[in-house]
């Protein structure tokens, strides 16, 4: 898509031959991806639905923190609510799976008073209070009796279909929460919305005095963050069948959600995709080495940020030039009106 008339020194175009060829792959990749329960079996089916969940989770911090400039490691307080919502209208008669999306709802909702505490903190200020509120999540859910208590409970509305149907429709179920969070994320960073967001992380004060609302802006991806990991919350509880406050509220959710988005690449499209599969491999082939297990995974957190600073994809892509996506508007210059100057120009 481009705007351009003849003559013109410069024309604005949206798509560039790697975005296109991106778009081709993605829809190839999730073609496949929808055959896979017909053509692998049960493992690998569920290990596809784990790491869903983990890019669920690194798409929403990084919408948060690495467009909006709201660093938080409390987002594991929207992951828990999700999972006990689904429990919670299970025992009341809504099948697990069409809980999902009413959980990711109701936490979208219930995010919007939260924001309103949380935006009363600044920087590293905010960063702790979220921790805090998620900790007082923990603390509540952990108090009602109905939902198993300290102990947790079990999600049971689904003992009636076999393991294998189980887990085909939970992996469905995530592939379509992958596919309209990434559909979602990129529609919303083409919009004027997200580069308001993106001038906010630049320059608060610069966007401001430009005319955008910064609190407003600030609010809705707060909100949309906190809906797209009720979205991994979700899909945790109809993966695991049964949760329990301590782990579903743990801050390990929060260092998986930073780690993923730093070794890929803070603050691009692709990076938390990248970050989100290296850290599935690792997670994967380091498990049983017990606690060497944290340990590598800290050494290789700490070789990224000192040796790749804008994470991996970052350095495959430094310029922004090979998105996989058509996130940006790119200003071509003509010789005249003629054909374009073989490097183009950008702006966000």
């Amino acid at each position: 898509m481009s705007s351009e008339r003849p003559g013109a020194l410069a024309s604005v175009r949206r798509y560039s031959a790697s975005s296109l060829t991106g778009v081709g792959v993605a829809g190839v990749v999730l073609f496949v991806l929808a055959l896979v329960p017909s053509l692998a079996d049960g493992s690998i089916v569920n290990r596809l639905t784990q790491l869903f969940s983990l890019l669920v989770l690194a798409v929403g911090w990084n919408l948060l923190a690495g467009y909006g400039g709201l660093v938080s490691i409390g987002q594991q307080a929207f992951l828990g609510l999700s999972s006990y919502i689904v429990l919670y209208l299970s025992l009341h008669g809504v099948l697990a799976w069409w809980g999902a999306p009413l959980a990711i709802v109701i936490v979208g909702l219930v995010s919007v008073p939260i924001s309103f505490l949380a935006f009363r903190l600044r920087g590293s200020f905010f960063a702790i209070g979220t921790w805090v509120i998620a900790d007082v999540c923990l603390l509540v859910v952990a108090q009602i009796e109905s939902l198993g208590g300290g102990a947790g409970a079990s999600l049971n509305d689904l003992n009636g279909y076999s393991p294998t149907t189980v887990s085909n429709v939970t992996y469905w179920v995530g592939l379509t929460i992958v596919a309209a969070t990434l559909i979602g994320t990129a529609l919303l960073l083409r919009s004027g919305f997200g580069m308001a967001l993106v001038s906010i992380r630049d320059d608060e004060r610069a966007a401001e005095a430009t005319g955008v609302n910064v609190a407003r802006t600030k609010r809705i991806v707060y909100v949309l963050s906190a809906a797209i990991c009720a979205g991994a919350g979700a899909l945790l509880i109809l993966a695991n069948l049964e949760v329990q406050p301590d782990s579903t509220f743990s801050v390990q959710y929060s260092a998986f959600m930073i780690f993923m988005v730093l070794v890929g690449g803070i603050g691009t499209f692709e990076g938390p995709i990248v970050g989100a599969i290296i850290f599935f491999a690792l997670q994967q082939w380091l498990s049983s080495y017990g606690v060497w297990y944290l340990i590598i995974l800290g050494a290789v957190a700490v070789i990224v940020t000192l040796w790749l600073p804008k994470g991996i994809w970052g350095a495959v892509d430094p310029t922004n030039r090979r998105s996989l996506v058509p996130l940006r508007h790119r200003v071509v210059l003509n010789h005249d009106g003629a054909a374009p100057l073989a490097r183009k120009g950008e702006v966000p």
